[in-house]
Formats: C-alpha cells, structure tokens, sequence
C-alpha cells in the first residue's frame, strides 16, 4: 500500500488551528508521527481562505520538509495553487488533483508532462459526480487517456472513484469497488487511491466503517489511501488485510509493524 498521510490538512480542526496559530512544532510533530508510521507521501492542503492559500501553503512545506525526507502531496481545489508550489517541493511528489472539471487537465498534465511527478485524478467533471460505476469507468478512461496522450505514463496516475457517504448512498462502496475492478482491467499500470474518511460522514462510530472500507478496498485492488498512520487502528486494519490477501510472506511485515509499536495505542 502506497500510504499518503492526511494528518497536515487545514480541514481537520486541530490541524487549522495550528496553522492559524503558526504553531510549527505541532506541523512537525504529526509530520514525523506520520513518518514513523510508514507515510510515503505527506499530504498538504492549507484549508484556508483562498487570498493566504498560497501563503500558507508554502510555510507548511517548509516546516515539513525541513522535519522529514519524504515527498509531499500537493492538495488544493485550485489548479494553479498547484502550478505555483511546485517550485518549493524539494523532490516531485503528487499534484492532488485533476478532474474533467473544465480546465484542470489542461492546466495541470502539461506542467507535469516532462516530470517524475504523479497526479491523483477524479473520477468527475463539471456536471458534479457520475452515477454509477460505468460512468465512472468512462471519466477515468478520459483522464488515462489525455495523461498518456502527454507520455505521462499510467504508473504515475492515482484514480480516485470518488466513494461517496454511505449515509445517503446505500450502494456507495459497491459502486466505488466496481469502478476499480473496471478500470483496473483496462488500465492495470494505474494506482487506486481514496480518502477514507468520506465514506463514513454524517454516521457515528465512523473509525468502524473507514476501517471496514479500507480492508474492503484493498481486497477490491486499491493500492493507495489517504488516512491516518498514526492511527493504532488503521495500521492494525492496513497490515492484518495485507496479511490475509497473501501480500505478506510468513506475516513478517505484521510481525514487525506490531512490534514495532504501530498497533498500540497512542495520542494522535
């Protein structure tokens, strides 16, 4: 699983406030929790308004990548947000996102063309999300194909299938597993990603099914996720599904990962 640390994210409330705050070592000290917890990628979106956006992007990638080595996850809903904190990324990562929202290939798979860096693609457009797995079938396959058009190659694109709440769709990881199992078929070379996290809004117990849609995902084909390491309980749920889908040879890698105190319990 290629894990990408959703903890540096202005949305989640105690990570706003540290950034209104300026609070840099609490920045540093989920980077490094993240890290620790087997993160490959730290996921940045400064969750702001959008006159300091550009801003605020930039102090939280300089506090992250003066705390740890890893690539960053590139995340706002503005392609040029994107475009423009580029430069300050140490190493290519990923562009978090593209759509067929008008305007945003065009903008964002040109810049990366020539790169090493990937891209999470959504499954919609303009019109809002699709209605089934098909259709989703159908946005991806647009996306594939204007990314490899440019060479971008397959390998360097994250689908997201766009999982919607369980609250008010029923059918919603049905139709989100299928959309993978259809695009993985004509596209092998893509990665699947998702937030966990969207499945579960407006439910309580909510870690019980973003644990559930994980291990359930992962036996679909999704070889990413966007979710907490430092969470005893998704590493537990991530390495137990490795294990059983046969990913983990004399379950060494669980073994270590318990033993090395990811699956105890401690503050987030």
């Amino acid at each position: 699983m290629i894990i990408i640390g959703e903890k540096i994210n202005g949305f989640i409330p105690k990570t706003l406030a540290a950034i209104n705050a300026r609070d840099e070592d609490y920045i540093r000290f989920i980077a490094q929790g993240q890290k620790d917890g087997g993160a490959n990628y730290l996921d940045i979106c400064a969750g702001v308004a959008p006159e300091i956006e550009r801003e605020t992007m930039e102090w939280l990638m300089q506090i992250v990548q003066d705390a740890v080595d890893l690539p960053l996850c590139l995340d706002s809903s503005d392609p040029q947000v994107l475009l423009d904190m580029m430069p300050f990324a140490k190493r290519p990562g990923i562009l978090n996102s593209v759509s067929l929202e008008e305007g945003k290939c065009e903008a964002i798979l040109p810049a990366i063309a020539d790169t090493e860096w990937c891209v999470v693609a959504l499954t919609c457009d303009s019109t809002g999300l699709p209605g089934g797995p098909k259709a989703k079938f159908e946005l991806a396959s647009k996306i594939i194909g204007k990314a490899n058009a440019l060479g971008i190659a397959s390998s360097r694109i994250f689908i997201d299938a766009l999982v919607e709440g369980i609250a008010t769709k029923e059918d919603s990881f049905l139709s989100f597993s299928e959309a993978i199992r259809l695009i993985k078929a004509e596209y092998p070379d893509v990665h699947f990603t998702s937030g966990l996290s969207n499945i579960s809004f407006g439910m309580p117990y909510r870690k019980a099914i973003n644990m559930q849609f994980l291990a359930l995902s992962m036996a679909a084909g999704m070889d990413s996720a966007i979710m907490d390491p430092m969470s005893a309980d998704m590493q537990a749920t991530l390495h137990a599904t490795n294990t059983l889908l046969g990913n983990d040879e004399y379950c060494m890698e669980y073994l270590q990962a318990y033993r090395g105190g990811l699956f105890d319990a401690r503050p987030a």
